[in-house]
C-alpha cells in the first residue's frame, strides 16, 4: 500500500529529471524521513541485502567550486552495520568513469580507522561504490546491472575482498521497461524509475512502480514535492544550468581547440612548408595550430567563468590560462 499520497505524478505535473546531478542529490539528501528511507531502499536493492542508512553526507560543491567536482562523488553514507557507500548519478559520464570508480571506492575503503587497541584489518567494513550511468554505454553486453569485485579469472578464485563497484547503465533498459511492473526486480524498478520518470509515454508504468514499491514511492514523494515548489524548482534548475554550462564549455573548448588547431596548423604548415621545407612546415603547423586554437578558447571560457563569479584560482585550475 502506498502511504505517500503526493508521490503519484498527476496530470499537469512536470517532474524534474532525477538523472540530473543537483536534483538527484536534492531528493536523496533532503531533511525528510522519506529521503533517508528512499536512499536506504536504493542501496539495499543494489547491494542485495537490506540496510538502514544511518548517516548521509552530500558531497556537493558550492556553485563557485564546480571545478573541484572531478574528485568528488555525490552522496556518501554509512549503514547501520558500518558499511560505507558512495552513490553517484552520472548524467554525462566521462570516458574515464570506470577509473574514477576504482579511485573513489579505494579511497573510501582506505579512510577507515583501524588504529587503536584491539583494532586490525579484520575490522574494516565493506565498502561500495554505486554509479548510475546515463546516456552512455560502458560494457559490451546487454546487462544494465554489474557488480565488480577482485577476482582471478584464470583460476576462477575470488579474493573475497570488501570493496564492490556497482553500476547501472540506464541506456540498456529498452526491454526491461516493457515488462509488467510485477515481473521486475527491485533494481529494475529503480532503474526504470530513473530513466523514464520524465517520459510521458511511460507515465502509467512509472505510477504503477511508485504505487507498489515503498522506497521508490518515498523518492517520488520528495521529488514531486520539490517539483511542485516553484522557488525550489527554479533554484535547482538554475544550479543544473550552471553545471551544464561548465561541462559544455569544457567540451566545447576541447573540440574547438582541435578544430582550430587543425585548420590553422594546415594553413601555417603549408605556407611555411612551401617556403622552408616540408619537415619544418609540418612541425610548426601542428604545434602552433593546436596551441593557438586551445589558447583562444581557454581565454573565452576564462572570461565567461569570471562573469559567473568564479575565483581566479578556480579559473586557472579549470582552464590553465596565464594569470596575466
Amino acid at each position: 500500500m502506498n502511504n505517500y499520497p503526493n508521490s503519484k505524478i498527476q496530470p499537469g505535473d512536470i517532474p524534474l529529471d532525477i538523472r540530473s546531478d543537483p536534483i538527484f542529490k536534492a531528493v536523496f539528501t533532503k531533511e525528510a524521513p522519506a529521503a533517508k528511507g528512499a536512499l536506504g531502499s536504493l542501496v539495499s536493492a543494489l547491494i542485495g541485502r537490506k540496510v538502514a542508512v544511518m548517516h548521509i553526507k552530500a558531497n556537493e560543491q558550492p556553485i563557485e567550486s564546480l571545478g573541484d567536482r572531478k574528485i568528488r562523488y555525490d552522496i556518501s553514507c554509512k549503514a547501520e552495520d558500518g558499511e560505507l557507500v558512495n552513490v553517484e548519478m552520472g548524467f554525462h559520464p566521462r570516458t574515464y568513469e570506470t577509473v574514477r570508480m576504482e579511485f573513489h571506492v579505494g579511497r573510501l575503503f582506505s579512510t577507515q580507522e583501524i588504529s587503536g587497541k584491539h583494532r586490525t584489518f579484520k575490522h574494516l567494513k565493506e565498502t561500495y561504490q554505486i554509479s548510475i550511468l546515463a546516456k552512455r554505454k560502458f560494457f559490451d553486453n546487454d546487462a544494465f546491472f554489474h557488480t565488480f569485485k577482485y577476482y582471478d579469472p584464470d583460476n576462477r578464485v575470488s579474493l573475497n575482498g570488501r570493496t564492490r563497484i556497482i553500476t547501472l547503465e540506464l541506456c540498456k533498459l529498452e526491454k526491461v521497461v516493457e515488462k509488467p511492473a510485477y515481473e521486475m526486480s527491485l533494481s529494475e524498478k529503480w532503474a526504470v524509475f530513473f530513466e523514464y520518470l520524465t517520459d510521458e509515454s511511460k507515465r502509467d508504468k512509472i505510477n504503477e512502480i511508485v504505487k507498489t514499491e515503498e522506497g521508490i514511492s518515498m523518492a517520488s514523494e520528495v521529488l514531486m514535492t520539490i517539483s511542485r515548489n516553484e522557488e525550489e524548482r527554479e533554484r535547482l534548475l538554475y544550479e543544473e544550468s550552471q553545471l551544464m554550462a561548465y561541462y559544455s564549455d569544457l567540451e566545447y573548448a576541447i573540440d574547438e581547440g582541435f578544430e582550430k588547431g587543425e585548420v590553422i596548423g594546415l594553413e601555417k604548415g603549408e605556407a611555411i612548408g612551401l617556403q622552408k621545407g616540408e619537415v619544418i612546415g609540418l612541425e610548426k603547423g601542428e604545434v602552433i595550430g593546436l596551441e593557438k586554437g586551445e589558447q583562444k578558447k581557454s581565454k573565452e571560457i576564462a572570461l565567461n567563468m569570471k562573469r559567473m563569479g568564479f575565483s581566479t584560482e578556480q579559473i586557472l585550475s579549470a582552464t590553465g590560462v596565464d594569470i596575466k
